[in-house]
């Protein structure tokens, strides 16, 4: 039986092991469980559509990763894993500014021949924004998008691992390296016939050590959770601000505010009083009852990048055997599910939604 082996455990590592697992074939996941892993500190917003982003090859990437999430889920609950972190609640796409809004409208609208997951569309006045999400100040409308939906990094990833678990993957925690064509975890080695990089910001560390620069650079990401009292924020759709950032909620009265964008920081998993403030203010802009709201905590996580920001997925240069896949940044949590189910039909050599080669690493 051909053996596989998978190097990092967040969401795409997850994802790819499960879905080699589902082929019945030998598999193991390796993580070391690094602090600031961004797949267990992000909360996720499923919703591409209105992103003004031009690159069609990303698109079709955060598209079809869009649409892969409710077969997933499916399957997942099947096997028993019923606590995914995904929902769909919908989405609201806050603006005061009325051109605008009907501009985000007509591209969704054009983009919903071919993605019809994406669900009604329609413009809500301040009122009716309100009712979606009370916590909104009083001068926003809005664009409703049904079919948008929010994820738990870590509750996905979790789920995922367990669900490859269930098929018979054997999961490892430790420090793997790449020598001599085979792993080695604390002095012990395993061979595979095919070696799986999905190691997220530390996607440099093993392509080093093999002589090959990969390009992954990362950033720092802040996340702030709220706690409301007496209030039940479950069926909230998620929030999305005329800026970068973003509001969601899940249920028992928690409020997630993301996040903040730092550059060359390092493995720093510290908290910053900067990166609260900013989060706090962002967030008490859109909805100023969070200024006197309790916060939870502040998770901290890397988002890996490559230098033209589209995730790379292929061999790694020079090594037959070794694939790579990384760089899926801010979309992580909307492609990383998709992107593992794609890596593990690559490396089966069995068919690929996406046309790979336009993602292939160098």
């Amino acid at each position: 039986m051909t053996s596989y082996i998978v190097i990092g455990g967040g969401i795409l590592g997850a994802s790819t092991a499960y879905h080699l697992a589902k082929n019945k074939v030998d598999v193991t996941l390796i993580d070391r469980q690094d602090l600031g892993q961004a797949s267990a500190a992000a909360a996720g917003i499923i919703c591409p559509w209105i992103s003004q982003r031009r690159n069609k090859k990303w698109y079709e990437l955060v598209k079809n990763g869009a649409k892969y999430y409710k077969q997933l889920v499916f399957e997942l609950e099947e096997l028993g894993e019923n606590a995914t972190g995904y929902k769909q609640v919908g989405a609201i796409a806050l603006q005061n500014d009325e051109k605008k809004l009907q501009k985000m409208l007509e591209r969704a609208v054009e983009k919903r021949k071919d993605a019809p997951e994406i669900g009604e569309l329609k413009i809500l006045n301040p009122e009716e924004t309100r009712k979606l999400f009370p916590l909104i100040s009083e001068d926003f409308t809005s664009l409703y998008v049904e079919g948008a939906a929010r994820v738990d990094g870590r509750s996905m990833r979790d789920a995922l691992t367990r669900a490859a678990e269930k098929l018979g993957a054997k999961v490892i925690v430790g420090n793997a390296e790449v020598v001599n064509g085979c792993v080695l975890i604390e002095g012990t080695k395993l061979t595979a016939d095919k070696i799986i990089l999905t190691t997220g910001a530390w996607g440099n560390e093993i392509p080093d050590n093999l002589g090959v620069n990969m390009n992954v650079t990362f950033q720092k990401a802040q996340i702030m959770h709220f706690h409301i009292d007496n209030v039940n924020t479950g069926e909230w759709p998620v929030v999305l601000p005329p800026t970068n950032q973003y509001l969601l909620t899940f249920s028992d009265g928690k409020v997630v505010a993301g996040s903040t964008f730092e550059e060359n920081t390092g493995y720093d998993i510290r908290v910053t009083e900067e990166g609260k403030q900013e989060l706090l203010e962002k967030a008490s802009g859109v909805a100023k009852s969070l200024e006197n709201a309790r916060i939870d905590e502040v998770r901290v996580g890397f988002r890996p990048y490559t230098p033209d920001f589209l995730p790379t997925i292929g061999k790694v240069p020079g090594f037959e055997h070794v694939y790579f896949a990384n760089g899926l940044g801010a979309s992580g949590l909307t492609a990383g599910p998709f992107v593992g189910a794609e890596l593990a039909n690559l490396v089966l050599g069995k068919n690929t939604v996406l046309n790979l080669a336009d993602y292939a690493p160098m």
